[in-house]
């Protein structure tokens, strides 16, 4: 198990039923990087990632 598991599941066990737009998300990912600057290369990353899912690559 990697130590970032351990946020996934709590964000799962919190927050898993509710459902949220790409909108809302973009919105507290923007916050959370302008609040943790030295973060934005693995959100753009994430980001980016969930852009693309459906890509063919």
């Amino acid at each position: 198990m990697y130590f970032t598991d351990r946020g996934i599941e709590e964000l799962d066990s919190r927050r898993g039923e509710e459902e949220v737009t790409f909108a809302w998300l973009s919105e507290r990912l923007q916050e959370f990087v302008d609040l943790n600057p030295e973060f934005e290369v693995p959100i753009e990353r994430l980001a980016t990632w969930l852009a693309r899912l459906d890509d063919d690559d």
